[in-house]
């Protein structure tokens, strides 16, 4: 079985195989389909699938201009079934077999929307429940604990966001045109940038191990990082965890640190990096563990500290920034000895049906 590990190493393969066949991916899904009268984007996705949905919302509400949100499955299904009439409704599910995801497929289409599942597994609950299904572009993960799927959502997403635009002539051609090739460029840098992160994990891993809480804080794009270092952390390495965004953290949760907690920040050299900055001259009075993952580069950037060295949109950070957060969590999970192949706890699924 693949690892983490092995799955990040194949994400440049299976970015190059989406941008050359988004054409057929999505183009030609939504050639037919009227996307005049969409005004809203309403994404459906739980656990890592709802974090990458985070990580390509800021782009794909900036490209459409229009709202864009993401609602949790089951309780869309459960107590928010309203859904406006021209919404554009995106499930997602990349093995296909989410019960709550099934069921709100279900719920969806029988009040007569139209919902686009996102899957990689075309035999699937999911998939066949489905009236409108969009393949992500790559396999079904073997590891429970998805990696390279989460990276492919966020891609997807954005293409996705990025067709429509153009389709509905919110985007020129040019401006599509080069958003592809900023999209190609981070593609072709992403084994530079996983060559980085392993480099810093090796280097940060004893001390990382020492680790009993471990957070994540980020803002635009990085948010849905920072709750996929969550959910990994949470998952793999089973220490507490925890994923915020920059604000959210300032607004309380910061009074519920400790000295010996770990704490990353994650900076796409954005808009909010003043604000991060100056969270940090706070958190350096008071935690003993701070570290930074920049997305490119910083002139106050210290020994400890990562640089990702890819200078882009902070719109498209997300693309990479995910990388050291996957190898962390897989290199303490070894760390920690744990059996990632194994469940945990096998009975789980068949006491609570969670996936079908």
């Amino acid at each position: 079985m693949k690892s983490i590990e092995d799955y990040v190493k194949l994400e440049p393969q299976y970015y190059r195989y989406v941008l050359a066949n988004y054409q057929e991916l999505f183009v030609q899904k939504f050639a037919e389909l009227d996307t005049s009268k969409i005004d809203n984007v309403v994404i459906y996705a739980t656990g890592s699938s709802a974090n990458a949905a985070y990580g390509a919302l800021p782009l794909m509400s900036k490209v459409l201009g229009m709202p864009v949100q993401i609602e949790e499955p089951s309780i869309a299904e459960n107590y928010l079934l309203k859904v406006k009439q021209n919404t554009l409704c995106i499930a997602i599910s990349q093995g296909g077999h989410s019960y709550s995801v099934v069921k709100l497929i279900e719920r969806l289409q029988a009040t007569g929307h139209a919902v686009f599942t996102l899957t990689s597994e075309l035999t699937s609950p999911v998939a066949r429940v489905s009236q409108n299904v969009l393949t992500m572009g790559m396999p079904v993960e073997e590891m429970p604990y998805v990696s390279a799927g989460y990276s492919i959502e966020i891609l997807d997403l954005m293409i996705i966001a990025l067709t429509i635009a153009q389709k509905e002539q919110r985007l020129t051609t040019k401006e599509f045109n080069q958003y592809l090739a900023e999209l190609r460029t981070i593609a072709q840098n992403l084994p530079d940038v996983i060559r980085r992160a392993s480099e810093w994990v090796a280097r940060q891993l004893p001390s990382f191990v020492t680790a009993k809480r471990l957070m994540f804080i980020g803002y635009g794009a990085a948010y849905g990082v920072s709750r996929e270092g969550e959910t990994k952390t949470t998952e793999a390495v089973r220490i507490s965890s925890w994923g915020k965004e920059l604000e959210e953290y300032m607004h309380g949760p910061y009074l519920g640190l400790t000295a010996d907690d770990f704490i990353i920040c994650l900076e796409p050299n954005g808009k909010l990096q003043k604000r991060a900055d100056l969270l940090k001259q706070f958190l350096d009075k008071h935690v003993n563990n701070i570290y930074t993952i920049y997305a490119n580069d910083a002139r106050n950037k210290q020994g400890h500290d990562l640089s990702l060295g890819i200078e882009t949109d902070e719109l498209l950070t997300a693309l990479f920034m995910t990388v050291p957060v996957h190898l962390l969590a897989y290199s303490l999970s070894k760390e920690h000895g744990h059996d990632l192949q194994h469940s945990a706890y096998p009975d789980f699924d068949e006491i609570t049906s969670s996936k079908i």
